[in-house]
């Protein structure tokens, strides 16, 4: 029972890394939500704005209830934003909208990274919730003991769990260049000052150490289990 209690301890401290870096990211969205923009638009103009000026015309702009809630949907061809952000015009929101546009932009220029991430989609959603279990069950039926049939549950536990880390490390890229997009879009066309675009800049990076904290969460649970799976045996 060893190993569980440290898999609780590994899971503990990455879910309180986690907490942090999304209170960090909620506090932040709540202080670049009081920078209003100059220029006056809310999350829906900027948006359409960022698709025309990059000749997208096929994707539509709409609201999605809830709070972080944003997000492009590359199956139907919506940037969907939550709907503080669709209908305010801060410095937060005008950062949101450009990043979900951002993902449009990389649809529309077959971005690699995006076309691996929306071909995993599928696998994942199978595979996510039930790994663990594999893993788990696995070893109850003497996986550490040799190449028994608890040892390929467990492996094939172990491929489910590594597709899950593997969807989370391509979807740093994706996230990161998006933001990279939405920064050079909004000051090179001057949509925002430079006090706004710090402000943006800010969001963005806390927004993006959320994907990041969560691969590494997902990356330290493949090692524990496989730790546990080969470590065991003789």
């Amino acid at each position: 029972m060893s190993g569980m209690m440290g898999y609780y301890v590994l899971i503990g401290a990455i879910a309180l890394v986690s907490w942090l870096v999304s209170n960090q990211l909620k506090s932040k969205f709540a202080k670049y939500s009081k920078v209003q923009l100059r220029n006056g638009l809310s999350g829906r103009e900027i948006a359409e704005k960022m698709l025309a000026d990059n000749g997208i015309y096929d994707v539509e702009v709409i609201s999605t209830p809830g709070r972080l809630t944003d997000h492009y949907n590359p199956k139907n061809k919506t940037v969907n934003l939550s709907e503080a952000v669709y209908n305010q015009r801060n410095a937060a929101s005008a950062a949101v909208a450009a990043h979900e546009c951002g993902h449009a932009v990389q649809h529309a220029q077959a971005y690699s990274a995006l076309g691996m991430r929306s071909a995993l989609v599928p696998i994942v959603s199978v595979t996510s919730g039930m790994s663990q279990w594999l893993v788990i069950g696995g070893l109850i039926l003497g996986a550490t003991a040799g190449a028994g049939l608890g040892f390929w549950v467990a492996v094939a536990g172990l491929v489910f769990m590594g597709f899950a880390t593997l969807f989370s490390f391509i979807t740093l890229p994706v996230e990161y260049d998006a933001s990279n997009r939405a920064l050079a879009w909004l000051k090179n066309k001057n949509m925002v000052t430079p006090e706004e675009y710090k402000g943006s800049e800010d969001a963005l990076k806390w927004a993006a150490r959320t994907y990041l904290v969560a691969a590494i969460g997902a990356l330290a649970s493949l090692l524990y289990w496989a730790l546990q799976v080969f470590g065991g045996r003789d």
